[in-house]
């Protein structure tokens, strides 16, 4: 006796939507989001429990919760719906989608693997994003009263006194708020930095995937926190797409006769870019990697390879892409051989 359950997750109250293996809604229920009574529910369903939930803030903690007590949990990022919307529509619409097998993005969860080094690595890029955000709202500050060539200067409390002279007292005030909020943020992220290094020692995968070229230890750690499992993805092919390296192509009439009256495929495929629903982390860690091994490992096989490509005419935007797939599906094969990076393979 198969039960799917869909649940829409809030933070108040949670909407179950229980419905049979042939499209009958059995039950509709509001509990409140507490993991005792949560808990408590999920075991009064008899039968085989199936559970679909959305994407969201929630979404790890519940899936914490309730994936012991059920025999099937899918996290899914569900399309657009169309036309009213409710809590109610939406828990049965979860539901009907996992009933007929129709959920189309579902979310990788692990919530027991690698947990503080994932914490660690939401923090550093947390920090790392404010720090550059606010250094960017300082500079422009600058900027916007015609103070040019400041470098560095402004994001210096030794060197920034002399720059702050410069301002109008109106705005001499904002940019030292701003100055001050940048040096705590600059704190913050020397010490999330730490913690992610502290971290990533006692994870032995790191150590390896930091072998792979241009591939130091704080990318090797965000690799390792935001894939978790390197057999979530079957080809190389599969994790380019994730890391969005992966070419898209569009074509249209693609079949047409030839003089023999034979149907024969015509090339008509375009080159549309990259694809846009990516793991932007992901897609930086490795185009950095790339650019680490052309401007700084001129001996390395990889190096090689890219100056033979440019030299035979390819742009060199699209041959650091090619770099940065080859790294992609390096680090990839390591991890699952449990092997550390040897440029003899490269070919």
């Amino acid at each position: 006796m198969h039960r799917y359950i869909g649940i829409d997750v809030h933070t108040e109250s949670c909407t179950f939507a229980i419905m049979g293996p042939t499209g009958k809604r059995l039950r509709e229920a509001r509990v409140e989001t507490n993991a005792k009574v949560l808990t408590e529910f999920v075991r009064s369903i008899a039968g085989q429990k199936h559970v679909c939930i959305e994407e969201g803030t929630l979404a790890e903690w519940m899936y914490e919760l309730l994936e012991p007590l059920v025999d099937e949990l899918v996290v899914t990022i569900p399309e657009r719906a169309r036309g009213s919307k409710s809590d109610s529509s939406d828990a049965w619409r979860r539901a009907d989608e996992l009933r007929r097998g129709s959920i189309s993005r579902p979310v990788f969860k692990a919530p027991d693997r690698f947990t503080a080094l994932r914490a660690a690595a939401k923090t550093y890029t947390a920090t790392q994003r404010d720090m550059v955000r606010t250094k960017t709202r300082l500079k422009n500050l600058f900027r916007s009263r015609g103070i040019h060539n400041m470098r560095s200067a402004i994001y210096d409390p030794e060197q920034r006194a002399s720059w702050l002279a410069c301002l109008p007292a109106a705005h001499r005030c904002r940019a030292e708020l701003l100055a001050m909020q940048l040096d705590g943020l600059v704190q913050t992220h020397e010490r999330a930095h730490d913690w992610l290094l502290e971290e990533s020692t006692k994870v032995p995968i790191v150590q390896l995937v930091q072998t792979a070229p241009g591939i130091g230890e704080i990318r090797a750690a965000l690799i390792v926190a935001i894939v978790i499992s390197p057999h979530r993805f079957r080809t190389r092919r599969q994790f380019w797409s994730y890391c969005g390296l992966a070419i898209v192509t569009h074509s249209s009439d693609d079949w047409a006769k030839d003089r023999n009256d034979k149907w024969v495929r015509q090339r008509v495929a375009q080159t549309r870019g990259l694809n846009r629903n990516r793991q932007p982390l992901l897609k930086n860690v490795f185009k950095g990697a790339a650019e680490t091994v052309i401007a700084k490992l001129p001996q390395h096989p990889l190096k090689q390879a890219y100056d033979r490509t440019t030299t035979a005419g390819t742009k060199p935007n699209l041959a650091a892409l090619t770099l940065a797939r080859r790294i992609a599906g390096t680090v990839l094969a390591m991890w699952k051989n449990k092997e550390n990076y040897d440029p003899t393979k490269q070919r």
